[in-house]
């Protein structure tokens, strides 16, 4: 415990502790609710965990969550208060590439992995701000990841969220690392048209599992254990996408026959359902917009033969899925990509969900190519820290210091 006040009648104290899912979902709950998420401006985002506080850490095992109690002492009675919480978890993925050199073959670059931990859902009461709790859930959690063997640890925040950058950056000792955005999209009324030049398959998960290791394996924040990722059950599936007239799209013979003789262009992506996850919602819009956004929407349904923009619905609890995996290679990856981001709209508008979301590097094509709205999308900020010296270090040195990539791999279990 740590005394944050104290007179002659009272003291106070902050006890940081492992979060008690018997006694304290309720009073996490009210302060989830009291906290804004995501970038700032005229209206406020609010997160609903469905009555479980650690959804967004629970399937990237080993997980933690603490929370921040305030013990009032007076007049010989004690009185807690919950006001603060954190999340985090730990994972092993790509931090680099070394070359492996055999007789008579090319070099073949090999994945680096380094032992990454993850905070998250870090909360402080608004009224109980400006009292260094946060900084206590900060420290208290990196003391667990060196338990654990991690070799560094990041954060992700909005790049407007001045308080959150200054916090990390400023007192925890972390460094700005990556500038990636987050592209989001209304799921419309009416459906995507989808090119009849291209076919989509969905692939089982070893399939899809062999298809990224062999592809993907030495892309930046490339998971280790891709396989847990594609057996979750939130993972609604892998979707290829190939030209039409290509022999793998007449008959799938197998990812080892698809990856020894692949066609000239080629995507894949993978959909997660956060929607069974944490609900959104705007707040702060007047009765008009919100008569607004529900008028464009009857009128979508009502003509879909016209593909109406039908605004989303935001002003009411909405959920998200999540497109990650996505990569490819050819001439005509990107347009393979824009069609399979159509065939998630239409499994989104399918399953009842609001948004469709995504995140890619700053310096990747998909970027200018994946519908999305600018008033939705936003900047992310991936702060990193070095908490200790381990196996990668002699292969790629400091991770802190390299150069990102044009693409990295998208952790679903995190965003």
């Amino acid at each position: 415990m740590v005394v944050v006040a104290e007179n002659d009648s009272e003291a106070v104290v902050v006890d940081i502790r492992e979060f008690n899912p018997k006694t304290d979902r309720q009073r996490v709950e009210q302060v989830e609710r009291s906290c804004e998420v995501g970038p700032s401006g005229e209206y406020s985002l609010h997160a609903d965990l469905l009555g479980d506080p650690v959804c967004r850490v629970r399937n990237s095992p080993p997980f933690l969550m603490l929370v921040a109690e305030t013990v009032v002492t007076g007049d010989g009675d004690k009185t807690r208060e919950i006001v603060g919480m954190i999340r985090g978890c730990i994972k092993t993925v790509t931090c680099g590439r070394k070359l492996r050199r055999k007789a008579n073959f090319p070099p073949e670059p090999r994945p680096v992995f380094t032992k990454l931990a993850y905070i998250l859902g870090l909360r402080v009461s608004p009224s109980h701000r400006r009292m260094k709790i946060g900084l206590k859930l900060v420290c208290r959690m990196e003391d667990w990841f060196r338990d654990n063997g991690a070799e560094y640890s990041y954060i992700a925040t909005d790049a407007t969220n001045t308080a959150s950058v200054n916090l990390f950056t400023g007192k925890c000792g972390y460094s700005k690392f990556r500038n990636p955005s987050v592209l989001v999209h209304p799921v419309f009324a009416h459906r995507l048209h989808i090119t009849p030049q291209v076919t989509i398959i969905k692939l089982s998960c070893s399939d899809a599992e062999i298809i990224y290791r062999r592809a993907f394996s030495t892309s930046e924040f490339f998971p280790r254990d891709i396989d847990s990722v594609l057996k979750n059950n939130l993972n609604l599936g892998t979707f290829l996408a190939i030209p039409k007239d290509c022999p793998h799209a007449m008959s799938w013979g197998g990812p080892e026959t698809f990856l020894s003789g692949p066609p000239d262009s080629w995507a894949i992506m993978s959909v997660w359902n956060c929607n069974d996850v944490f609900k959104l919602e705007v707040k702060g819009a007047s009765w008009l917009k919100k008569g607004f956004v529900k008028t464009t929407r009857v009128l979508d349904r009502v003509f879909p033969f016209l593909s109406l923009p039908s605004l989303p619905q935001i002003f009411n609890p909405f959920g998200i899925h999540l497109l990650y995996g996505l990569g490819g290679e050819g001439p005509c990856y990107l347009k393979l990509a824009k069609a399979l981001f159509g065939y998630a709209h239409n499994l989104a508008k399918k399953g009842k969900c609001g948004v469709v979301a995504t995140e890619v590097s700053s310096y990747d094509p998909l970027k200018s190519v994946i519908p999305h709205w600018k008033v939705l999308s936003f900047t992310d900020l991936w702060c990193i820290k070095r908490l200790d010296e381990g196996y990668s270090e002699g292969y790629i040195g400091d991770w802190r210091k390299s150069q990102p990539d044009i693409s990295f791999f998208l952790d679903p279990r995190e965003f």
